[in-house]
């Protein structure tokens, strides 16, 4: 699907995603009745696919680049056993890490003519047997499972005295790496730090400790259980339960794991329950693309399954059928000085695709004309003919989005921020589904299928003018936008398809969580882009601190934001552009990301006006232009390295001269702001930002905006409220940001 995750990587055939094109040729399809046999099925594979293909005995291991087709070779694989009578499809689960790719895998079968094999993510699958198993092992049903821990760390957080609402998430995460790695509270500080994980802002080990074992009291005493619970209490039923184990290793004898790099120890530990002393099984992954061990996910499962099994079949899918050979190019070079143990397995990717435009990397004087430059060249693309679907602007933070929204904004440039949460499950659409649906079964039709949907979503107060500001109503606003522009594609490619059609479609894709897209460019970070792609990508804030992120400062956790940096290359199709920007808004010095060296050299040559230049690679000998020194600690006078010592001008261990009290008056004061807003409290103004008000005591406008991280946007929005504060006083209701 265009935009969100055409999962194309096909190759041998060349294949579209488009749903004006896909929804027809499966309608099509099912009324044919087609059934492709088996040699059709190996026909439609390159020579590694189908060695894939041919592989129905495991232990198999397939190693596969982005954009080889490792959804085609694993499906084609499966198909190829059960039409060849070699798998029952009854007794096979294949497993993957999102609902979406599960999906993806099930229609991909179904249109094979296979049906009943199990494809679901190690959740479902686990959660099916739980609630099966449950009432045998313990009686009734299984507790209610906890939509997010954030609702219930947050009155654990301020019976433990923490005031700072944003905490909640920081150790929601802390917690679910703990029990993902099977760590228990008590053990906790240790297993941290061994993973040199550090506490979140603010606190220590210990206090994340104390708080995981008030959550789980908490959860416990509310009758809960969380989402890694699921996975323990499996696990637990299957490996103190011989008789439950036999049964489901009697129900599931094949099992395939797609992106297997991603799995965490507590997920190998439910494969290996399901397995027993089997070894029917297919992984597929690639170590280049390990990019979540932040989460507890180790590559080293991939990495060693040859020394566990030293008898299996490994192939190695290296054709790229997605990206031109320029871009090909470009991403070998970033992984050609990789190191660590995900290397060993590193593949040489080799380019099919004729040949397309270099990639381009651009400089500029600060983040606003970054943004403007990048909202330029989407301009111009979507005037060539792109459309603005098939472009993604890609960030390493979320905090980095704001820039971009506002320079698209000003363009006219429609936009749409991505997100994680699963369509199908927002309110907003559900309701609108329902609307829609009522409205097939009352048969209210127009004849044009895109102006029945905006008569239905007007009910809801939808419009086709976008709302102003971020947030929540944004949010709204671009999904009901998703199923606004899918009507319209449907009735393009369709002009006698209804609402009926429309609910069918709608039907198919909440049942394979295929997020339909709206027509705009993609706002997204690197780690919400994985497994999607575009035609043109843009990969903006390559600058040291950032990407690589600051707190990368070990070997293994730079080598991952190698990796990242890897992922956000090879989401591009034909289009690639790198961009950095030497300051955040045109005070302080910042270096380019070392990346950029490994990717494209590291001589440049300047072109353009003074916030302009374009890197061609390691051909050109031209001096770029003389740079000024690196930002000093106002307190020691050392030179400040990361983006956040440079945004705080001062070193992290050098003792803070601001006044506490102002900072704790502007933290509660940004704490109700983002409350209003519905935005995380770093969009309204980052911790950095507030020490150096705090530090620096801004008396008026001129001051104000010469704190990093204020620009005319924040100042325009937020300055009367901050001053305020500064001099003591209590602030007045703050105007909305303009969009």
């Amino acid at each position: 699907m265009p935009g969100v995750g055409r999962g194309c990587e096909d190759g041998g055939v060349t294949a579209t995603d488009d749903p004006r094109l896909k929804v027809g040729e499966v309608r099509a399809g099912v009324r044919r009745g087609a059934r492709p046999g088996s040699e059709q099925v190996l026909a439609a594979l390159d020579p590694e696919q189908r060695e894939v293909a041919l592989a129905v005995s495991g232990p198999v291991v397939v190693l596969a680049g982005a954009g080889t087709g490792k959804t085609r070779a694993i499906t084609h694989r499966i198909a190829y056993s059960v039409l060849t009578g070699q798998h029952d499809p009854r007794r096979a689960l294949a497993v993957t890490f999102t609902a979406r790719a599960a999906g993806e895998m099930r229609q991909r079968l179904a249109e094979l003519g296979v049906e009943g094999v199990q494809a679901r993510t190690f959740h479902s699958a686990a959660l099916r047997q739980l609630r099966y198993f449950w009432p045998r092992v313990v009686g009734g049903t299984i507790p209610e499972i906890l939509p997010s821990k954030v609702r219930l760390l947050g009155p654990v957080l301020r019976r433990a005295h923490f005031s700072d609402p944003s905490l909640a998430r920081d150790v929601a995460s802390e917690i679910e790496w703990a029990k993902s790695s099977q760590v228990v509270a008590a053990d906790y500080p240790a297993a941290s730090l061994a993973a040199r994980r550090e506490a979140p802002s603010g606190l220590t080990r210990d206090n994340v400790a104390d708080l995981y074992r008030a959550y789980e009291e908490r959860k416990a005493d509310d009758g809960l259980i969380d989402f890694e619970d699921v996975l323990l209490l499996t696990v637990g039923i299957l490996d103190t339960r011989p008789d439950i184990a036999d049964e489901v290793r009697s129900a599931y004898r094949w099992f395939t794991v797609d992106e297997y790099q991603d799995v965490n120890p507590l997920q190998q530990r439910l494969l290996d329950l399901w397995l027993g002393d089997r070894d029917d099984l297919c992984v597929v992954g690639d170590a280049s693309q390990t990019i979540y061990t932040f989460t507890g996910a180790s590559s080293s499962h991939l990495v060693d399954f040859r020394t566990r099994y030293p008898h299996a079949t490994e192939v190695r899918l290296v054709r790229s059928y997605r990206s031109t050979p320029q871009i090909v190019a470009l991403a070998n070079r970033v992984l050609s000085s990789a190191t660590g143990p995900e290397a060993k397995l590193r593949l040489e990717l080799r380019a099919t695709r004729t040949d397309g435009p270099e990639p381009q990397v651009s400089a500029h004087d600060d983040e606003p004309a970054e943004a403007a430059a990048v909202a330029k060249a989407i301009a111009a693309l979507i005037a060539a003919g792109t459309q603005a679907r098939e472009i993604a602007v890609l960030y390493r933070i979320n905090a980095q989005s704001e820039v971009f929204e506002e320079a698209l904004g000003e363009a006219g440039i429609p936009y749409v921020l991505r997100g994680e949460s699963a369509f199908f499950e927002r309110s907003e659409v559900r309701e609108a589904v329902t609307r829609i649906r009522g409205a097939a079964r009352g048969g209210q039709m127009s004849g044009d299928l895109g102006s029945d949907v905006r008569s239905v979503l007007s009910a809801m107060s939808w419009s086709a003018d976008p709302p102003s500001g971020t947030g929540a109503v944004r949010d709204r606003w671009e999904n009901l936008l998703r199923l606004v522009t899918l009507a319209d594609d449907l009735g393009a490619a369709d002009p006698d398809a209804t609402l009926r059609d429309l609910v069918d479609d709608l039907d198919q894709r909440a049942a394979t969580q295929s997020a339909p897209t709206a027509d705009g460019v993609t706002l997204a970070t690197v780690h919400a882009a994985k497994g999607l792609e575009w035609d043109a990508v843009f990969v903006a804030g390559l600058v040291a601190g950032t990407f690589p992120i600051q707190y990368a400062d070990t070997p293994a956790r730079l080598e991952e934001e190698r990796r990242l940096f890897y992922v956000a290359c090879t989401r591009a199709r034909t289009h690639l552009a790198l961009s950095w920007a030497r300051s955040r808004t045109g005070r302080g010095r910042r270096e380019r990301s070392p990346f950029l060296d490994a990717a494209v050299g590291r001589a440049t040559e300047w072109s353009g006006g003074a916030d302009s230049a374009v890197i061609r690679g390691t051909g050109s000998r031209s001096a770029p232009r003389t740079r000024r020194g690196p930002a000093t600690c106002r307190v020691c006078g050392n030179a400040l390295v990361t983006g956040a010592e440079s945004a705080r001008g001062r070193c992290r261990t050098c003792p803070a001269s601001y006044d506490e009290a102002l900072l704790d008056r502007l933290k509660a004061w940004r704490t109700d702001e983002a409350g209003r807003r519905s935005v995380p409290a770093y969009v309204v103004l980052t911790d950095a930002t507030l020490e150096t008000i705090a530090t620096e005591l801004p008396a008026d406008n001129a001051a104000l905006v010469r704190i990093p991280g204020i620009g005319a946007r924040k100042l325009e929005a937020y300055a009367e409220a901050v001053l305020a504060i500064v001099r003591g006083d209590t602030p007045s209701s703050a105007v909305d940001e303009p969009a």
